[in-house]
């Protein structure tokens, strides 16, 4: 070899071998120089192993260099740590990680378990761990085919179940917060945990079933977007339209009627690989319900998840300002693109139609905007809280026969 080569015993050894390994990096292989640059670089790696530990980073360290590779903003950090305030808290320091955020972190950012734990070798239990299975709607799922028909499902309940969230992508593909009863604040308080997360496992698997052709880019929904979806209302063929639409775009808008005890409108998910999912229930089968409630989770999709993986949010719209509800500044954030991006607010300000709510008001707003009716008239209804004005505008009846089609007998 071209120099004698000797233990590496002190800190002078060390930034010697550092040095000589700086001469040796252009060494071809299998060359004395190339053999020397091989051993050398071992004992450079012995040495820091036994004197230069690298050690764990702190957890707050972990999740900052983890929002500086995937360009996260504090509020992309909400899903898993529950609320703005708690976010600033915790990337101040001044809140410590509960082992339920670290299982969000860990699954959703990829922040391995023993950074977060500060434990060598540490694990993060199952996200699955304390479900009691047969508490799911097992009777039910067969007979819409979501899952297995079997002779004893309760016998089976776990099998059968673990089958269905495996097509759904795996136990991380609903957020931790989804595995704890009454997280979301605008979720009915007497619902059913164990179907809601049925539903949404089932939601995830028929859209992890059809891949679309593509790929989503991250900042694409906005207020411009959600008015250029809004516009689809015009046709009657717009429902269609839409899905068609948010296909194109990388998204994708599965219809599936709601479990007993979900009281559900809509959700926004994603799958494992970040692609948005806007699942609808259509539990109200009318044209004004279902262009609210697609922008309310597209809303979601631009202003809450952008940039995380594994977020998702779940809505009963119908407790909207209902006296007692909590008021989330998330579920309001949402509320206020939907509204905007179906009617813009400063057009909504000025309109007769607030005043004088006539059918050719709506039709006049309507046509101005290029919407269909039905939005027009839902605005009106639920701003007056009067849901007997303007009935006959808001297409009772045209959603479900197209969109359910394949669920309806």
């Amino acid at each position: 070899m071209s120099n004698e080569i000797r233990a590496i015993r002190s800190e002078a050894d060390y930034r010697s071998a550092l040095a000589r390994i700086d001469e040796l990096m252009d060494a071809k292989i299998d060359t004395p120089e190339g053999n020397e640059l091989d051993v050398l670089t071992d004992l450079v790696e012995l040495y820091e192993d036994k004197h230069t530990p690298m050690g764990y980073p702190t957890p707050l360290g972990a999740i900052r260099f983890r929002m500086d590779q995937a360009a996260l903003l504090p509020r992309d950090l909400i899903p898993f740590i529950g609320s703005r305030a708690k976010v600033s808290e915790v990337l101040a320091g001044k809140r410590p990680l509960t082992l339920q955020i670290a299982r969000a972190l860990h699954a959703n950012l990829g922040i391995p378990a023993d950074v977060l734990l500060q434990q060598p070798g540490a694990q993060l239990t199952s996200a699955l761990a304390g479900l009691e299975w047969n508490r799911f709607p097992l009777t039910e799922m067969i007979a819409r085919a979501w899952i297995a028909r079997c002779r004893n499902p309760l016998a089976h309940a776990e099998e059968l179940m673990c089958d269905l969230i495996r097509r759904a992508g795996g136990e991380h593909a609903l957020p931790t917060a989804f595995y704890r009863k009454n997280d979301h604040a605008r979720l009915n308080a007497k619902t059913d945990p164990y179907a809601l997360k049925a539903w949404c496992w089932e939601v995830l698997a028929r859209a992890h079933a059809n891949p679309l052709p593509v790929v989503f880019a991250p900042r694409t929904v906005d207020l411009v977007f959600l008015r250029e979806v809004a516009k689809l209302s015009w046709s009657n063929e717009g429902p269609r339209l839409a899905l068609e639409f948010l296909a194109k775009h990388g998204i994708h808008l599965i219809c599936l009627e709601h479990l007993p005890r979900t009281y559900l409108d809509g959700a926004a998910l994603q799958l494992t690989d970040g692609t948005p999912v806007i699942g609808l229930t259509l539990r109200y089968d009318r044209l004004d319900n279902f262009w609210f409630c697609l922008l309310h989770e597209l809303a979601h999709v631009g202003r809450h998840l952008a940039g995380t993986q594994g977020g998702g949010f779940v809505d009963d719209l119908s407790l909207r300002n209902v006296k007692g509800t909590p008021r989330d500044p998330i579920e309001e954030e949402a509320d206020e693109w939907a509204e905007n991006g179906l009617i813009p607010a400063d057009v909504w300000r000025t309109s007769s139609v607030r005043e004088n709510a006539s059918s050719l008001a709506v039709m006049e707003l309507a046509q101005r905007l290029g919407i269909h009716p039905a939005i027009v008239a839902g605005r009106v209804r639920h701003e007056t809280g009067n849901y007997r004005l303007l009935s006959h505008f808001v297409g009772t009846g045209a959603v479900r026969r197209h969109l359910l089609k394949d669920q309806l007998s």
